[in-house]
Order: C-alpha cells, then structure tokens, then sequence
C-alpha cells in the first residue's frame, strides 16, 4: 500500500470515528440531514492536518500553481498544513485564506496571505462540500481579480450539488471522500 492510500485510510478513520455524527441536525444551506460530519474536529487535530496537508500535496503536485487557499474557517487548518508540510518537503507552496467580507480596517483586504497576482493560478480547498455556495463565494473573490482557479479539493463531498454549483464557474472538484464511503 502506498504512502497515499494509508494516509486516506488513517483520514477516513479518524474523520468517521469522530467527525461523522448521525441525528437530526440544520446545515448551513437550511436543509434538514440525518448526518453530521464535523470536519474541523479532524483538520485541526494534529494527525488530521498532517494527513489531509499530505493528501492535498499529492493531489496538487502535477499542478504548476502560485497558491493554495480557501474559505475561512474549513480552509484554515489545511492550508497551515500545506504550507508546512511543502516546505519541509522542498517544495513550497504559498496559501490564502479568504474571509467572508474585507477587513473593515487596515489593508481592508478579503484575501490574506502572500500577494496573489492577477492572472495566477490557485487551487482552492475547504473541509466539506455540500452545495457549493463557500466555494462559489471564493471564485467569485478570485475572479474579480483575475485569478485562475485550476480546481476545487474538498475532504468530504457530501453529493448535494457542490459539483453542479462548480461547473458553471468551470472549476472542478475533487474530493478526497464522497459521503456515500461514511454512510456504508
């Protein structure tokens, strides 16, 4: 077994022993779900970052990129781990976090991190996909600047249009699980 594949079995195994919950519980999007995946109680675990930051490594590293970011707060503990973790490697990559509206204050900035510059090239990630709307928020940020987002990565797709919401902005995403592996 390679590096990748014990690196997603270990992920699926700490994110289904104690980011997947079943209930009744109101999503983001206002729908109604039997389940729950709590992704950032596993992103911000060290064993969860470490592997998530591996995984998106290798996901990424055919990609000639500027950047890798995403959605505050399920892309904040992963692009800290990117980051590291590229650079232990040899091989650096820059990140970003975007927030939900500018800075009021200071730069008044939406985007933090190194400089992106227009015309670069990004890969944007965020902890669970369900229908889209964070990463379509983000390519709409970035497109304003004229940033090209080669692909979306999230942890988890939970399979309720996040795909669909992607592919009118012609970005498409990658998943490292699909919900259907923690309802099995």
């Amino acid at each position: 077994m390679d590096d990748t594949s014990q690196d997603r079995k270990q992920l699926f195994h700490l994110l289904k022993t104690h980011a997947f919950q079943r209930g009744k519980f109101i999503l983001s999007s206002g729908k109604e779900s039997d389940f729950y995946l709590d992704a950032r109680v596993v992103t911000l675990s060290a064993a969860g970052a470490y592997l998530t930051g591996r995984i998106i490594l290798d996901m990424i590293k055919d990609h000639k990129l500027d950047a890798v970011g995403g959605p505050t707060l399920g892309a904040d503990p992963m692009v800290g781990a990117v980051a590291s973790l590229s650079h232990q490697a040899g091989r650096p990559v820059n990140t970003f976090i975007i927030r939900k509206s500018p800075k009021a204050y200071g730069k008044q900035q939406q985007i933090e991190g190194p400089a992106l510059k227009e015309g670069g090239h990004v890969v944007i990630i965020d902890d669970v996909a369900t229908t889209g709307k964070a990463f379509v928020e983000s390519i709409e940020v970035l497109q304003k600047m004229d940033i090209k987002i080669k692909e979306a990565i999230c942890v988890i797709d939970r399979g309720e249009g996040a795909h669909e919401a992607l592919a009118k902005f012609q970005v498409p995403l990658r998943s490292i699980f699909s919900i259907s592996e923690f309802l099995k």
